[in-house]
């Protein structure tokens, strides 16, 4: 009777887990798409500029790690950075918090990142999710 239980559980608690690393994966792309977006606000407000952005880069950070150490703060002389993430959140799909990158100028299926700026985020994953989807499609 004890087996036929423990045989039960066994693919719930699994199912359960996928879904807690799911919701993380989900919460990472959120605060890492929403601190771009806050990234891409302060240039087009003017709020930083000048050597901080680099011409081409569409006013989108030129790396993750930007977002982490944060830019200065246009027409500010105390020297305070404007920051966007306190650091880069965890893939727990690939248990690292290196993450696919996409700039503006890449395609939009594009695989590889071309550089320039970091426009989107995505899950190194290839891994399929509970719902059918890549985890990379995300």
């Amino acid at each position: 009777m004890l087996a036929v239980l423990a045989s039960a559980v066994l693919p719930l608690s699994r199912v359960t887990m996928q879904r807690q690393r799911e919701a993380t994966l989900r919460r990472g792309l959120r605060d890492l798409r929403i601190a771009i977006d806050q990234y891409k606000d302060a240039v087009t407000l003017q709020q930083i500029g000048g050597n901080n952005v680099r011409a081409g880069s569409e006013g989108y950070p030129p790396d993750l790690d930007t977002l982490v150490e944060g830019v200065e703060r246009m027409n500010d002389a105390s020297g305070t950075k404007l920051k966007f993430l306190r650091r880069i959140p965890y893939d727990p799909m690939t248990r690292s918090d290196e993450w696919g990158l996409r700039s503006y100028q890449d395609e939009p299926d594009s695989t590889s990142w071309g550089g320039d700026n970091v426009y989107d985020v995505y899950s190194r994953s290839d891994a399929t999710a509970l719902d059918g989807t890549s985890y990379n499609e995300w």
